[in-house]
């Protein structure tokens, strides 16, 4: 029998873990006003992740729910025509930026494990009156995407949930082209957490508790065969960002994080944006 996690902390199965993150995103999407933590101020948080005022304008309303630690596409170098996927897509934010970039002629797919939030995110596709965009419901450590069919694999603040890290960048490298591109923006430990922060399901939730060093990353991705591969930014990622999305309501009765612990928090987890390629 699969092993559940409880109320406070992480049972250590993959796939509890997985299906508490999957009922914690399940309730953001149906959400109306996007991740608790975020407020009515969701566009002060797209521009804190580096997100410009003509971003926002462009996306259909309701796409952006506040998720990210970064744009995963402000550095990345897109051509019309080009193929992009992203991995945990959500509500369909990077999807539809990325979609504008590539044009009518481009395609881009973006993937999630949550229904209700790939249903969001069709609804907004419609809406929007992008055909070249399309939402799949998968994992990103196994993706319904052909071999070597993709230009540039994207992903915001979404790697560090999973529990398979090393699948997911193995497939990543399958489906992108020879000479493809992976940008990633997500979290990363530069320190030591407490155990209570490490341990709880809150804190996995809110891309905390599952995230690897810097150093751990970079092996990883080098072990699926990445090359090139660059730490491109880093910024401090705040623990209030971390604790919006929580898997139900018992597990938001968990027990409170004291000061010490917020600012051990403060000083050993980052934000990055990490870029690799698949090599000619």
């Amino acid at each position: 029998m699969t092993e559940k996690a409880d109320d406070t902390g992480l049972s250590g199965k993959a796939g509890s873990i997985k299906d508490m993150v999957r009922t914690s995103y399940a309730a953001v999407a149906q959400r109306k006003s996007g991740c608790c933590c975020g407020g009515p101020d969701l566009d002060a948080i797209a521009e804190a992740h580096g997100y410009s005022e003509e971003d926002l304008e462009k996306v259909p309303e309701g796409a952006h729910l506040g998720l990210g630690c970064g744009n995963p596409l402000a550095l990345a170098s897109l051509k019309g025509g080009e193929t992009v996927l992203d991995l945990g897509s959500g509500a369909g934010f990077d999807c539809f930026l990325a979609a504008y970039r590539v044009g009518p002629k481009g395609h881009v797919i973006g993937v999630d494990m949550t229904y209700e939030m790939v249903r969001r995110a069709r609804e907004h596709a419609e809406t929007a009156a992008l055909s070249q965009v399309e939402f799949r419901l998968g994992e990103i450590e196994h993706l319904p995407v052909e071999d070597e069919s993709i230009d540039l694999v994207i992903s915001n603040c979404v790697i560090n949930l999973s529990p398979d890290k090393e699948q997911v960048f193995r497939e990543a490298y399958r489906v992108l082209r020879q000479g493809g591109t992976l940008m990633i923006s997500d979290i990363v430990i530069t320190g030591i957490l407490p155990e209570k922060v490490s341990q709880s399901a809150v804190m996995y939730a809110g891309c905390i508790a599952g995230a690897v060093s810097q150093e751990e990353y970079v092996r990883l991705l080098e072990k699926a065969g990445f090359m090139a591969i660059e730490m491109l930014e880093s910024r401090p990622y705040p623990l209030e960002e971390a604790a919006c999305c929580v898997p139900d309501e018992k597990l938001a009765e968990g027990p409170a994080f004291t000061a010490e612990e917020v600012a051990a928090v403060a000083g050993a987890v980052a934000s990055v944006k990490i870029q690799a390629k698949k090599m000619l």
